[in-house]
């Protein structure tokens, strides 16, 4: 009752990770210093007149101030009605590039 295997509160029971519906402000803030930080750094790097293939794609994706907030903030999934979901709610979002989505979504 009192020991290691006691029961759990049911108040704390339930999903761990939880995560929230919606980004908020400040969570948005970061996101775009994120992808600014991020293409200072491909510009830093293109303009030492390194070249490689994969320079070269990170060039060719759109610049945070390109992109529409729809693209900033939600990314293309086809198992979710509507085929968007918040980035957010991807795993790892904050180490990928989610700025592409198919044509059309």
């Amino acid at each position: 009752m009192f020991g290691a295997f006691r029961p759990t509160s049911i108040a704390s029971g339930g999903l761990l990770w939880k995560s929230p519906f919606r980004l908020s402000p400040t969570r948005k803030a970061n996101h775009r210093r994120r992808l600014r930080l991020v293409d200072d750094v491909i510009a830093a790097v293109a303009a030492s007149g390194v070249e490689t293939r994969s320079l070269a794609r990170a060039a060719a994706l759109p610049t945070e101030g390109e992109m529409l907030p729809r693209d900033k903030y939600t990314t293309f999934d086809h198992k979710v009605r509507g085929w968007r979901k918040s980035v957010h709610k991807v795993p790892k979002w904050t180490r990928l590039t989610l700025r592409e989505n198919p044509r059309g979504f």
